[in-house]
């Protein structure tokens, strides 16, 4: 399943010495969450926030996606290839991409910025931690710091007046993230998606990609 698209990305523990490494898989998809995809993704315990995160999409950073989470912090991710594609078969198929990121805690006051140029978008997040200890994966359990987690997301998303969802995966630590994600997701698809949800590539993609991808139709659309 992997492909041999920036293996070193991955497999290279030094690569992430300057930033937290992480590979993730999203789908996105308009209209409003359905009410029995919310309770299949409640069969794990799941934490619940509520948040608005502002995403910086002029200029256009090529590589970099750049936000304000939460008017807390700003994160800065760079863009480091993708293994492949996500298949679990007959569940869901998605771009995996590759990423590093760093995040600045921002002192009260320095959180203002250019509204030209940053679009916000308002979250709230059902997420469950997954651990994997002794090859196994484990859901809403601790695991040791730098061991290979996954953190799932189902979330609800508004901006500009439209109504949006999304699943996310996304591993972190020293090594093995490939086998987190993967582990994880087989976990997660044990159970079919209801309501005829279909995961596909052409869903998949950061939420850089689909804001950079909506501002476009916006303007097309003037």
């Amino acid at each position: 399943m992997r492909s041999s698209t920036n293996e070193a990305a991955l497999d290279n523990p030094a690569v992430g010495a300057a930033g937290t490494r992480s590979l993730e898989v999203r789908w996105i998809f308009p209209g409003r969450l359905e009410t029995a995809v919310a309770r299949w993704f409640e069969r794990f315990p799941v934490q619940t926030e509520s948040r608005e995160d502002s995403y910086l999409l002029d200029p256009d950073l090529s590589g970099l996606s750049v936000k304000v989470r939460a008017g807390s912090a700003l994160e800065v991710k760079a863009y480091c290839g993708s293994p492949g594609v996500l298949d679990v078969a007959d569940r869901a198929r998605g771009h995996m991409q590759s990423w590093l990121k760093w995040s600045f805690r921002l002192i009260p006051g320095q959180e203002s910025h250019d509204p030209v140029g940053w679009m916000p978008v308002h979250k709230r997040r059902r997420t469950c931690q997954f651990s994997l200890a002794s090859g196994q994966i484990v859901a809403g359990a601790g695991g040791i710091a730098g061991e290979p987690a996954c953190a799932v997301e189902l979330t609800e998303i508004h901006t500009r007046g439209e109504a949006w969802w999304s699943l996310g995966f996304e591993a972190t630590g020293r090594a093995n993230l490939l086998s987190a994600l993967e582990g994880t997701a087989a976990l997660v698809f044990g159970h079919i998606l209801p309501g005829g949800v279909e995961l596909a590539t052409d869903d998949s993609g950061s939420y850089a990609e689909w804001l950079c991808q909506r501002a476009e139709v916006s303007c097309c659309s003037r």
